[in-house]
């Protein structure tokens, strides 16, 4: 590891298939999730080693779904040292949920993934970070669920999903007691730039994410905030076809490249899990 400084940042994991990923949602039924080909468990087990080469300890939200399915992965997750956090039950967006559903989802998969893991759930992270500013009554329901902290929000613009005027870095939503905490941006030029992962990770240049999180660390003196799904790191998966052009490129773009750069960043930076790093923050 390079000398990045004394800061750890979040390196954090969305446990789901390659098939639940919110783009394909008018594409493959989700009825049809159970007859195609699995591959989450693989794939996550090939990081839990990447992140044991490396000595790395990390936040995993997993989707109940996977978890109903795979639990001695879960248990995996938690007996290697990692937090298990909570990506909803059925990857439904937020916003195409009423307050009702969602909480429904919240519970139901909180409670499995407690059961399951033997660790408390404390983090949530929403399917393709659908927290915008319409659907702030989120944070109320993951609090009284009793949520510590939600990674929901993803601070730039974008089609899909982005609230650019949120604030950056880990605050309190409208004053109360549950921690947002976005994945990082850089602001250039009045804009935020996205350097937190994803797909973003696999179509930009590696030096653009190690300049971005040394800028966070050393001039912003803040943890980063880094995401990434199971299936990004598995180019033999089975492609789809029928998609749109956008969509095709934005998933596979790549796809080869992506363990190669996770190797560089993980020897570049400190890594830790998300709970570690805000939630005893803020209780100190």
């Amino acid at each position: 590891m390079e000398d990045s400084g004394p800061i750890s940042n979040a390196l954090s994991v969305d446990v789901e298939d390659y098939f639940q990923v919110s783009a394909f949602a008018g594409h493959i039924d989700r009825a049809d999730w159970d007859r195609l080909p699995h591959r989450v468990e693989r794939n996550t087990d090939r990081i839990l080693q990447l992140f044991a080469d490396h000595g790395a300890r990390a936040t995993f939200f997993v989707l109940g779904w996977v978890a109903d399915r795979y639990p001695d992965l879960v248990r995996r997750l938690a007996d290697n040292g990692h937090e298990v956090a909570s990506h909803g039950y059925g990857h439904i967006r937020v916003d195409e949920q009423s307050p009702e559903e969602f909480r429904a989802d919240v519970q139901r998969a909180k409670a499995l993934l407690e059961d399951t893991s033997g660790q408390a759930v404390r983090g949530y992270r929403a399917a393709s970070f659908s927290i915008g500013r319409d659907s702030t009554w989120a944070f109320d329901v993951l609090r009284e669920e009793g949520h510590r902290y939600s990674s929901s929000v993803n601070p730039i613009r974008h089609d899909l999903y982005g609230m650019p005027e949120a604030p950056r870095f880990a605050h309190a939503p409208a004053g109360g007691d549950l921690i947002e905490v976005p994945v990082s941006t850089v602001e250039a030029g009045g804009r935020n730039l996205p350097c937190g992962g994803g797909g973003f990770f696999r179509l930009l240049p590696y030096a653009y994410f190690r300049w971005g999180l040394r800028r966070i660390n050393r001039r912003e003196g803040r943890p980063a905030v880094f995401y990434f799904h199971p299936w990004e790191i598995d180019p033999e998966q089975p492609r789809q076809r029928g998609v749109a052009l956008r969509t095709r490129f934005r998933h596979y773009v790549n796809l080869h490249r992506t363990e190669p750069r996770l190797r560089r960043l993980l020897d570049d930076f400190r890594w830790e899990r998300m709970d570690r790093i805000f939630l005893e923050e803020e209780q100190a």
